[in-house]
């Protein structure tokens, strides 16, 4: 009899990111004979669970780890990366993240520690309706799909969520270790665009601020 992991490796999915879904239409049987396959397979250390009704091969299996942004995704659907974790990944800050911040729509907030990866956190912020996905974009990483949110938009997603008041361009780039050419690369245009995002007056007064700074 094939076991899971084989019917994974034969479906082509050995990288995927696997749902409950997934796995019923891949396995012949009952439910019970599904949920013994699985089973089996953690047990043998061959499948890792992100959590409930989210899998994937073990690394040991598959000959590779997913990229952490990839595993956000699957833990949290409608999510995207952003904060220091999107700034990071952008070559903003020079240090490396030891978790994925993430901003998700909602109030909940969430976080998990997953066997083989790192910790996840997701965020909620105070937007607007109709502009979660504001300078967000989809970046390809093992042949999946993440949502990232691009530098401008993490710095402020950043600021949001601190409720700090606006420190200064030069301030920031001091306190966060970013290089002052990659500041002096924003543009007013793109600050316009996420004017109506914030709801707080706060943000508000920051993109201004940030425009008067780009400005002169």
């Amino acid at each position: 009899m094939e076991t899971l992991t084989e019917s994974i490796i034969a479906a082509g999915w050995a990288e995927r990111i696997l749902t409950e879904g997934q796995l019923a239409r891949l396995l012949d049987g009952t439910a019970q004979r599904r949920y013994n396959l699985v089973n089996r397979a953690l047990h043998r250390g061959e499948l890792v669970r992100l959590r409930r009704g989210r899998y994937r091969l073990a690394a040991s299996v598959s000959g590779k780890l997913a990229h952490p942004f990839v595993v956000a995704q699957a833990l949290r659907s409608g999510s995207y990366v952003s904060f220091e974790s999107a700034l990071s990944f952008h070559g903003w800050i020079p240090e490396a993240v030891p978790m994925t911040l993430c901003v998700v729509p909602g109030r909940r907030r969430e976080e998990f520690e997953v066997p083989q990866f790192q910790t996840f956190r997701f965020l909620p912020l105070a937007l607007n309706p109709g502009f979660f996905l504001e300078a967000v974009e989809r970046v390809q990483l093992d042949e999946q799909v993440a949502l990232v949110a691009r530098p401008l938009r993490a710095l402020l997603d950043r600021l949001c969520l601190l409720k700090r008041d606006w420190p200064g361009l030069m301030e920031l780039a001091w306190e966060m270790r970013i290089d002052p050419d990659l500041m002096a690369s924003l543009r007013r245009d793109d600050l316009e665009a996420l004017r109506p995002l914030y709801r707080h007056g706060r943000m508000r007064a920051a993109i201004e601020a940030m425009e008067r700074e780009l400005a002169s």
